[in-house]
Formats: structure tokens, sequence, C-alpha cells
């Protein structure tokens, strides 16, 4: 079941993309053009030039990552003592690292800086990173988001007896799971969740479905801005803001519904 449900995830989660969408109106409209069918011609295409206009010019995936982001807030007091910093996978640019050898971090590095400081300080807390990669093809390549996150952080001065790397897990709810197995948290510990923000919301869900207690919210990596209509000519920023809030979205009611 669980195999099932990270397959249909992955799949459904490509085709949930707002490109996706474009590209299928955009074929209805040339469908149109060749069928002679001059409506569904200036539906499809008028409809697909409108959205990527206002895709273009304004950020309106921003109040969608904003319902997210608003609900755990940046920076909230901590306690003298922390057990450990948890840190989801996904910041990672493995790609770089398997061919160059060298660190790379994509738009999410924030998490991985952001568990080197609470290490610093709270150097008695382990610093685990939890991840594996998420592909349905190259799974022989699990331990590169590990290994590389390891090589950033030792390279950042965290001692190497601090650090803990799960490399089995391929989506959040693996995550809490083998993290869990790994750790084996106890009743009383207190542990810091860091992951991006607009995750969180899916992330504290589901590590608390799984048994996790003591969870405190480090949200990081705020992407949602102030002003919601600026003009601004980013069609490749907005349209990835738009297909995270949606897959994020969407991940939330299929965890709930599949009790993930």
């Amino acid at each position: 079941m669980d195999e099932l449900f990270f397959i249909a995830s992955k799949t459904i989660g490509m085709a949930a993309r707002v490109e996706t969408w474009l590209l299928f109106l955009m074929a209805l409209g040339l469908l149109g053009l060749w069928r002679g069918r001059l409506r569904l011609a200036r539906w499809g295409l008028g409809l697909t030039f409108v959205l990527l206009l206002g895709f273009t010019l304004f950020p309106l995936a921003s109040p969608l990552l904003a319902g997210l982001e608003l609900q755990y807030p940046p920076n909230p007091p901590l306690p003298e003592k922390v057990d450990g910093i948890i840190v989801l996978g996904g910041a990672e640019d493995t790609g770089a690292y398997a061919r160059w050898g060298v660190v790379g971090l994509n738009q999410g590095g924030e998490r991985m800086t952001a568990g080197v400081d609470l290490a610093r300080r709270f150097p008695d807390a382990k610093l685990i990173f939890t991840g594996g990669t998420a592909s349905l093809v190259y799974n022989d390549a699990h331990t590169l988001p590990s290994a590389m996150t390891k090589a950033l952080w030792l390279s950042l001065g965290v001692p190497e007896a601090q650090i803990v790397l799960e490399d089995r897990s391929r989506n959040t709810s693996e995550n809490a799971i083998f993290t869990r197995d790994l750790i084996q948290p106890q009743e009383g510990q207190v542990w810091l969740l860091v992951t991006s923000a607009f995750h969180m919301p899916r992330s504290i869900e589901t590590f608390q479905r799984n048994g996790w207690t003591g969870l405190i919210p480090w949200p990081v990596d705020f992407r949602s801005g102030n002003q919601t209509f600026r003009l601004e000519w980013r069609l490749d920023d907005h349209l990835q803001d738009a297909d995270v809030a949606l897959k994020e979205y969407l991940g939330l009611l299929a965890y709930r519904w599949a009790g993930k």
C-alpha cells in the first residue's frame, strides 16, 4: 500500500502542475484549429494566453502560499534544552554533487543552513537529516542526498558525532516513520522540525500522526510576498510558486485522505 501511495503521489504530482494545464488548453486550441472548430480554438488559445499573461505579470500564487506559511510563525520561542533537530530533505541539488563532487542547494537551501545554526545553539542536540531520493527511476542514488548533506554540514563545522543521517525515506510520511524508527524518541523529549514554511502544516500533521510528540515547528524558506498584485515580468518564478502551492494543497488532501 505504501509503495502504491508513493507511485501515485509522484505520477499525479507530475500532472498537477500549472504548465501541464496550460499545455492541455493550448492543445485543445490547436485541435480546434485542425478540426475547423473555431469556437474551441478561440476558447483554448484565448484562455491559455490570458493565464500565461496573468502568471507572467503577477505572483498569483502568493495568497495560496501565505495561507500555508501563516500557520506557523518564524523563530518561535525555544526551551533551554533540545534533544534533536530534524531537517527534512528536499533542498539538495544532488546532480551537481554526483557529477562534480560539489555541494549544491536549491531554493529550499535555508533548511540546511537553519539546521546548522540550530545545531550551534544546541550543541548537545542531534542534527538529523532525513531524506533519500524521491525519483521513480534513480532509486540507486538514494544515499546521495544524505552524503551531500553530511559533506555540507561537516564543512560548516558541525561535529560528525552530532550528525545523524536517515537515507531511505522518499516522502514526508516515510521521513516521519523511518526517523522515528532510527531515533526512538522518548516521551518528554523536545524535537525541532525544520522544513520550508509552506511544507510545515503537512509535515507537523504527518509526524504527529506517526507518534512524534514534543515537536516544535521551525519554518524557513518563506516564499509568499506582501504585495500580491505588483507588476513583475517573471513567469518562471510565478509558475514555480503556483506549482509549489498546488502540490502542497493536494498533498495535504491526499495525506489526510490516506491517514498518512
